[in-house]
């Protein structure tokens, strides 16, 4: 039987990141580049008027920046996953991001392996943050620790464990080999904890869990 194959944009107003990343998926049976774009407003002509699954968004671009188009993918309704391209030191696009509701993060750079998970990952209704910018996000988030009680208690020892590796960046499939669970027992396990801590996805998730220095929490209550 044939797999269903993830239509792809590739947004990027450089034409050696989007023969790149194109060359990249043209190894995987299960995805292809349907179109490709110079800058967002080719973008979002091209998601208005076509069925694109996933589009790789660069954050920087000319005549309209990955931002902009972002923000009109959302309020026009567009049903297409989005996964932000950036530079490590664009923290403030970062967070606009963030605060906009990207499905994915991921640095320019990121190699082939990460950029074919994290577009699987996005179609099949997860969200990703490239691991790199992890601590990118930790670096500007002021340590709230008042909060740490009232929010990290409400979860069980297991559930902040899975929230630790969350945090880290890592997929569900990952925290299952480093915790020696299933992927769909993760899976529960992150769906359970996103309801106790109020959250809808692993980057509201990795921004609490940050804030609340969960790791040194661990330490504290469990060592």
């Amino acid at each position: 039987m044939k797999n269903v194959m993830i239509r792809i944009l590739i947004a990027d107003d450089h034409d050696i990141v989007r023969q790149g990343v194109r060359r990249i998926i043209s190894f995987e049976d299960d995805m292809v580049v349907a179109f490709d774009a110079k800058n967002g407003e080719e973008a979002l002509k091209l998601l208005t008027e076509h069925q694109i699954d996933v589009v790789l968004l660069d954050c920087n671009m000319p005549i309209m920046n990955g931002i902009q188009a972002l923000e009109s993918i959302r309020d026009q309704g567009i049903n297409t996953k989005v996964i932000m391209l950036t530079v490590e030191n664009d923290r403030k696009t970062i967070n606009t991001a963030i605060e906009i509701g990207a499905d994915g993060y991921m640095l320019k750079d990121s190699a082939g392996t990460e950029i074919v998970n994290a577009i699987r990952l996005v179609y099949n209704g997860e969200k990703y943050i490239d691991k790199s910018l992890v601590s990118i996000l930790f670096s500007h988030i002021k340590i709230k620790e008042e909060k740490t009680l009232s929010v990290l208690d409400n979860l069980s020892k297991r559930e902040v464990e899975v929230l630790i590796e969350i945090s880290k960046g890592l997929s569900n499939k990952e925290i299952g080999q480093q915790l020696y669970l299933s992927e769909k027992t993760v899976k529960n396990y992150a769906t359970n904890l996103f309801k106790k801590i109020n959250v809808n996805d692993r980057v509201q998730a990795t921004i609490l869990a940050l804030q609340n220095n969960i790791e040194e929490y661990y330490i504290n209550k469990y060592r």
